[in-house]
C-alpha cells in the first residue's frame, strides 16, 4: 500500500468479555509540548485473541447467521480496541488525548475513511497482531475553521502471515462557530442496482459501540449530542456504515471474495431517520461502486470494493 507523507499546511479546506491485549510501543511516550511532527513513525503493537462471541454478536445485530471461524471483512474492527481506564476518558467519552494518537489540540474527533487490502481472513480461536504506524499528519484550513488529518497504518498478522493492510483515516476538527453556516451537501448519484433500507435506530447504535468499546457519547447519549454538541440527534458510527454497505454486497453476491475496500465519510448521518445503502456492480464484474444516503437523499458515504 502507499505510504502517505506529511504535507505542508495549505488552505482548503461492551459489555462484552474483556480480552487479554499486549502491547508493545517503539518508543516512549512523546512530551505533549513537542510538535505534532513528533508523533510521526511513531509504532504500536497489539496483541489480540480472536475469540468467537463478538463475530456472533455482530451478526446478530446484522440480522445475519454467525459467520463461522474466519472473519469476514470489517469485522476484524471488533478487535484490537484501545481499553482506556475510566479515569483517562475525556467528557465526550474518548480516551484523553496522547499516547499512541498525536495530542491535537482540537474538540471533534471523526473517523475520515479508509483503505483496506484483504490478503487472507483472520480466524476466532488464534492469536493475531496488529502494527500501527502513524504515517501522516496534515494540518489544514477550510471554511470551518482548522482540520488536522492524522493516517494511521495498520498491518495484521497471524502465524507470520500478514492478512490485512488498512490505512486509517482520522479528522479533528474545531466546534463551528454560532452562525456559521453548513457546507451544501451532495444529492446522492442515482441509478444504483442494489439497495437497503435501514434505521438507525438506538439500539443498534448501542451495540455497535459497545461492540467496539466505542465510548464516544455522540452514538448513545441524545441529550450530549444535542445539548453539548449541537447536533439534531445521535450519529451513525462511519465504520458501522460501512461494515453495512460491504455487507449489501455480501447479501447481493455471497460467493464474492472482497481483495480491497476504501470508504470515505461524506457527512453525518443521524440516527432515527431512515438510510440507504446503494450499490452498482462495474461492467467488469470485478469491482462495485457503494454509497450511503440519508432520508433527505444526501450523500453520506461513498466506497468501492473490488474482488479476486
Amino acid at each position: 500500500m502507499r505510504r502517505p507523507r506529511i504535507c505542508a499546511a495549505r488552505p482548503d479546506p461492551d459489555p462484552l468479555p474483556l480480552r487479554r491485549i499486549a502491547v508493545s510501543q517503539s518508543e516512549p511516550e512523546v512530551p505533549q509540548a513537542l510538535p505534532l511532527e513528533a508523533w510521526l513513525d511513531k509504532t504500536e503493537t497489539l496483541s489480540d485473541e480472536i475469540t468467537s462471541f463478538p463475530l456472533r454478536a455482530l451478526a446478530a445485530t446484522l440480522d445475519r447467521d454467525a459467520p463461522g471461524n474466519a472473519v469476514p471483512p470489517l469485522w476484524h474492527w471488533l478487535y484490537f480496541l484501545p481499553v482506556a481506564p475510566l479515569a483517562q476518558v475525556g467528557a465526550d467519552g474518548h480516551p484523553k488525548r496522547g499516547g499512541f494518537l498525536p495530542p491535537v489540540a482540537l474538540p471533534r474527533r471523526m473517523w475520515a475513511g479508509g483503505r483496506l487490502t484483504f490478503h487472507a481472513p483472520l480466524h476466532a480461536g488464534k492469536t493475531a497482531q496488529r502494527t500501527s504506524t502513524i504515517a501522516s499528519i496534515e494540518d489544514k484550513t477550510g471554511r470551518s475553521g482548522r482540520l488536522v488529518f492524522v493516517t494511521v497504518q495498520h498491518r495484521y498478522e497471524a502465524a507470520g502471515a500478514l492478512c490485512i493492510e488498512e490505512e486509517h483515516d482520522i479528522v479533528y476538527r474545531d466546534v463551528p462557530q454560532p452562525g456559521a453556516s453548513a457546507p451544501k451537501p451532495m444529492v446522492a448519484p442515482p441509478g444504483h442496482t442494489w439497495s437497503r433500507t435501514l434505521v438507525g435506530d438506538p439500539v443498534l447504535l448501542f451495540r455497535y459501540s459497545a461492540l467496539t468499546f466505542n465510548g464516544h457519547r455522540i452514538h448513545y447519549d441524545f441529550p450530549y449530542v444535542t445539548q453539548e454538541e449541537g447536533y439534531p440527534g445521535l450519529i451513525v458510527h462511519g465504520p458501522l456504515i460501512a461494515t453495512l454497505l460491504l455487507d449489501l454486497v455480501h447479501r447481493e453476491r455471497p460467493d464474492a471474495s472482497v481483495a480491497s475496500f476504501a470508504f470515505r465519510a461524506v457527512r453525518p448521518t443521524f440516527g432515527g431517520n431512515a438510510f440507504t445503502l446503494c450499490g452498482r456492480p462495474a461492467d467488469d464484474g470485478r469491482s462495485v461502486e457503494l454509497w450511503a444516503k440519508d432520508h433527505e437523499g444526501y450523500l453520506t458515504m461513498q466506497a468501492t470494493a473490488t474482488f479476486y
